[in-house]
């Protein structure tokens, strides 16, 4: 059994030396990286690193080097991962996005000696931040970057791994400290173990069978969320290739180019993806517009548990020739899986993808479980839509009174660095730790997910409302973008909503041709036919809710919540508490008497 991570590398190196392990694209065309060139890269640079000084006789996680990179996916990164840990060091990775503050609170912190970055943008943000951090001693950088050291100079040729290092990693031994980002206060450090990732890896295998040896996945989840880094040292076991985006912009493209078996993502990125679809759709005539909204009718009412009757699937057989086909094809023609986490995806997202046979896995985890605590499979019989699927093996869970669950297993952290009061906060005395999630089982066996505990609220009249269902079920609206449900303490429930413009420009054409559009969305949204359209979007599903639970108001916002402009975190999550503070004006609008 597999109890560190770079053992994982060491054995591919053995078993297939030649074999593509990682790959992205170098000045316009595909590099690649075989299984060997990956391993003897990270022996390399961990003999630098040990040269200037990074052994520590004693691994515990307050003594061992902290190593920090900052930087989008790409193979130094995983090298880099690799190379620290054969050194006994602890990754501490940053996601390029966040603040200058708060980059220095986490180096602070950690104490990190050793920063990578990527390029001349990302050193650039970050320059004066480093020069006033005491423990930085080194900035090393992937790309050539004037007056700044590169991480070439660290791989010392012909190096073999130090036995007298290596021998000291154990299974507990900290592999790294992931700074989870908050909506308020600083982050805080998970310490994540290599049993406790290594764990997470073998005991998700069996839910990646059909990841076939020598196949491709597409990454650009940041390497720096747990979920990605977790499933790539699952692909690297499974002897599936891993290529990488060059850009979220180039997402599309690239998938044509690497045609892969699977990738990971978040609800966001495929809400964007079936946006784009339904674009497409939108500007079909005739014959093929109206095959279209039938098949995407048929996949509507897709139920892998309820396959429907014989005509049901003799017409889904066909969408899927005519239609569904070419959606694969956009995908690159060869994805079987989509795996998807961090938040709560639509249903009817799971059941339209799925039924054009591009499976949905829907999974659960936090930073704190290494990620994965559940997940639907591959397998039409272990797989549950509007569900997070069955536990993975050698995981635990109960619900607690309120439903909250609470979990147990080697893949749950150890705790927060240097916060032991957090440690206390998130475990009970019976070493269950609290996940902050509202759940319910399925048939017995299948979790869902209801809503986030401190995101439950309490309307004045004294009724609770879990924000997160009346959300994504409005949120099947092609006209709603993006959707906050507001009103803790309020005589009732409203909501921002940020409108699919897209739509409403094409809307606006249809059906007043001779209407003049205005080109900025803050006009836009002041027209009394985009507020009465918006407001028809809403009525259509309030009566899917209960009456305190029914939106009343609505109040739409000009601009995209993005991770740039604050409102959404590097997971793309949306922080509630930011949005608030934003929108204060617009909240108080709407309950103005």
């Amino acid at each position: 059994m597999i109890q560190r991570l770079f053992d994982i590398v060491e054995l591919r190196s053995k078993q297939a030396p030649d074999a593509v392990m990682l790959a992205a694209k170098e000045n316009g065309a595909w590099r690649t990286y075989s299984c060997k060139d990956v391993w003897d890269t990270s022996v390399s640079l961990s003999a630098g690193l040990l040269a200037l000084g990074l052994a520590n006789l004693e691994l515990t996680a307050e003594k061992q080097e902290k190593i920090a990179i900052v930087s989008p996916n790409r193979p130094e990164w995983v090298m880099t991962d690799i190379g620290a840990q054969l050194t006994g060091g602890v990754l501490t990775p940053i996601y390029p996005t966040i603040s200058p503050d708060e980059i220095t609170y986490v180096l602070n912190e950690a104490e990190a000696k050793i920063v990578f970055v990527a390029n001349a943008d990302i050193y650039e943000r970050f320059k004066s931040a480093f020069a006033a951090l005491p423990n930085l001693k080194y900035v090393f950088s992937f790309d050539e970057i004037h007056g700044v050291r590169n991480w070439k100079e660290l791989l010392v040729p012909n190096a073999v791994p130090d036995e007298g290092v290596i021998s000291r990693i154990m299974p507990e031994t900290l592999a790294t400290i992931i700074y989870t980002s908050g909506t308020t206060g600083n982050p805080k450090g998970v310490m994540l173990t290599h049993r406790n990732i290594a764990s997470n890896v073998q005991d998700s295998m069996p839910a990646f069978t059909f990841a076939d040896n020598g196949s491709k996945a597409l990454s650009f989840l940041p390497l720096n969320h747990i979920f990605e880094r977790m499933v790539t040292y699952i692909y690297l076991q499974a002897g599936v290739s891993i290529y990488y985006a060059e850009s979220m912009d180039t997402i599309g493209l690239n998938l044509k180019e690497v045609k892969p078996l699977v990738f990971t993502t978040v609800p966001r990125l495929l809400e964007k993806v079936y946006e784009r679809i339904m674009n497409t759709g939108m500007e079909l005539t005739g014959i093929k517009k109206a095959m279209f909204f039938w098949a995407l009718g048929l996949g509507k009412r897709y139920d892998n548990h309820i396959k429907g009757n014989p005509w049901y699937q003799l017409q889904l057989a066909i969408a899927n020739m005519l239609v569904f086909s070419k959606w694969r094809e956009a995908l690159g023609g060869n994805v079987k899986a989509i795996v998807v986490g961090s938040a709560a995806t639509q249903e009817r997202l799971v059941r339209i993808f799925t039924a054009a046979k591009i499976v949905i896995m829907e999974g659960y985890g936090l930073t704190e479980t290494s990620p994965v605590v559940s997940v639907n499979r591959y397998e039409s019989e272990n797989r549950r839509v509007g569900t997070i699927g069955p536990l993975i093996q050698n995981v635990q869970v109960i619900l607690a009174e309120d439903g909250e669950i609470l979990t147990k297993g080697a893949n749950v952290t150890s705790g927060y660095f240097k916060h032991p009061e957090l440690h206390d906060a998130a475990f009970d005395s019976d070493g269950w730790f609290h996940t902050g999630d509202i759940g319910t089982w399925v048939d017995g066996r299948f979790l869902k997910i209801t809503d986030r505990k401190k995101e439950i609220f309490k309307t004045s009249g004294g009724k609770y409302v879990a924000p997160q269902v009346v959300e994504n079920k409005m949120k099947e609206s092609p006209f709603i973008e993006q959707m906050m449900v507001v009103g803790d303490g309020q005589k009732f429930v409203s909501a921002l909503i940020v409108p699919s413009f897209a739509q409403l420009r094409k809307f606006l054409r249809d059906n007043n041709p001779d209407i003049i559009i205005p080109e900025k969305n803050e006009e836009l949204i002041k027209m009394k036919e985009v507020l009465a359209q918006m407001q028809k979007q809403v009525d259509k599903f309030n009566p899917m809710f209960s009456h305190p639970e029914q939106v009343k108001k609505i109040a739409l916002l000009a601009n995209e919540w993005t991770i740039d402009t604050g409102e959404l975190t590097p997971s793309l999550k949306i922080k509630r508490k930011v949005i608030m503070q934003k929108y204060a004006a617009q909240v108080a609008y709407l309950y103005a008497e």
